[in-house]
């Protein structure tokens, strides 16, 4: 039996960031392992006009909740929804749930954080915040990983006697095995990229294609979650141990090779609707980088929106791919990088493991197959972030080919136009045109002389 499942049986958990992606696979990963355990407290607010309550079965009635329904019949019983929101003292939670998180809770798993990496400090009045956040962030590249490190920095310091372990992931992608391959519910990491790619907006990157696209599945980093909450409970380790949840050091795949499995995918599986054939070329010079933004990406936005006008509706895709750029240059810093994790804790706690748990709670990435997990994770994407119907595969496959045959009529008509111009402009390519036509007359005429004489 595994002794991490048995371990979180009976106990009364709190999750921060129930609501986002990991915590949804954390919160599911318990329920489906740990089917006894006694309640989760999850942090949320309303949201849309939605209570609490309604919040919940929502999420519990999406996909990621099937298996979970099978053990867990129950399941709605043992989730405890309390009202909360992070930006206030307190978190703004009632003295009466306070009370009960206080005396109640075993165990916390804080999960909430901001995945937006531009966002504002908010300590000072916003004209001292902008004057001094280049300051405060020094060499990192954006406020993100600065408030990580502060938040890093106040657990240290606070945590007291409390049994802490700090998890560090790399860039969280979708699900590896459980509860299924592929499944991701948002547009953060990879996805964002993956959909602008296979709809056709985005078709050149500033990228280096040999650096490590230090990928991690999110069922992996809760895996290893989970064995790290048994592992600080059980065996309370003297410091706060740090582990790395990352891929690059085990068994790395470079954005090279990443990209073009994506593209590779995508003929057999393409998207819907698609602005333009899928394919994307990586470039690590600044002057290609700004050149291939104005002709390939922001150029055909501007047609496309003229086109919009003429016919009478709103102009949309100069805006959307100006916001697509402006996310590609955050991410410039991290897809051009290669970095090298520590991994000892990690391997530490795989060790730890029985058989049975290194199963069940697996954040082995070494088994891990990048071209099944790359189609997968675009399969994901289709179903489940997109709501595509496999059924219309066909018939994207034939819009794909409209939109090649297009291409190419484009570029046909934009090269005898460009022809025509030079033509017009220089004696020298006349010359070189009445030579071409001269040519392929005689050739034609040879041809027919020599069919004459053989008749």
């Amino acid at each position: 039996m595994s002794m991490i499942a048995a371990f979180y049986g009976g106990k009364s958990i709190l999750i921060t960031g129930a609501t986002g992606f990991l915590g949804k696979v954390l919160m599911e990963k318990l329920f489906r392992t740990s089917p006894d355990l006694k309640v989760i407290y999850i942090l949320m607010r309303p949201k849309a006009g939605q209570t609490l309550q309604q919040r919940v079965f929502q999420i519990l009635n999406s996909k990621l909740f099937e298996k979970v329904k099978e053990v867990c019949p129950n399941v709605h019983e043992k989730i405890r929804a309390i009202y909360a929101d992070l930006n206030h003292s307190d978190f703004a939670i009632s003295k009466e749930d306070m009370q009960e998180l206080l005396s109640c809770t075993n165990i916390v798993f804080h999960c909430a954080a901001t995945v937006r990496f531009d966002d504002p400090l908010r300590w000072l009045d916003d004209s001292i915040i902008d004057e001094i956040t280049p300051k405060l962030i020094g060499d990192r590249p954006n406020t993100y990983t600065y408030t990580k490190a502060l938040g890093e920095m106040v657990v240290q310091q606070e945590s007291g006697n409390l049994n802490i372990a700090i998890i560090r992931p790399s860039i969280v992608g979708a699900t590896w095995q459980e509860p299924f391959p592929g499944w991701v519910d948002n547009l953060n990491g990879p996805s964002g990229l993956i959909i602008a790619a296979g709809k056709g907006f985005l078709r050149a990157i500033k990228a280096t294609p040999m650096a490590v696209a230090d990928v991690i599945p999110v069922d992996t980093v809760v895996n290893l979650t989970l064995a790290v909450g048994w592992y600080t409970a059980v065996h309370r380790p003297k410091s706060t141990l740090v582990y790395h949840c990352t891929s690059g050091n085990f068994n790395p795949c470079n954005w090279g090779k990443m990209g073009i499995q994506v593209l590779a995918t995508f003929e057999k599986i393409p998207f819907e609707r698609a602005f333009r054939r899928p394919y994307a070329d990586f470039t690590s010079n600044n002057f290609m980088t700004q050149y291939w933004n104005a002709v390939s990406h922001r150029a055909p936005a501007i047609i496309y929106d003229f086109y919009l006008r003429l016919t009478g509706r709103k102009p949309r895709m100069t805006k959307l791919m100006n916001r697509l750029l402006k996310t590609l240059s955050l991410l410039e810093y991290f897809i051009n990088r290669s970095w090298e994790w520590s991994t000892y804790n990690t391997e530490m706690l795989m060790s730890e493991l029985s058989p049975e748990d290194q199963r069940v709670f697996n954040f082995d990435v070494r088994q891990l197959n990048w071209l099944e997990y790359i189609e997968n994770y675009v399969l994901g994407i289709k179903k489940y972030l997109l709501k595509e119907d496999m059924a219309g595969i066909p018939e994207a496959k034939q819009h794909l080919k409209r939109l090649r045959n297009i291409h190419y009529l484009f570029n046909t008509a934009l090269l005898l136009i460009a022809w025509r111009l030079l033509i017009a402009r220089s004696q020298m390519a006349r010359n070189v045109w009445f030579f071409i036509v001269s040519f392929c007359y005689k050739l034609l005429s040879y041809f027919r002389a020599s069919s004459t004489l053989k008749v």
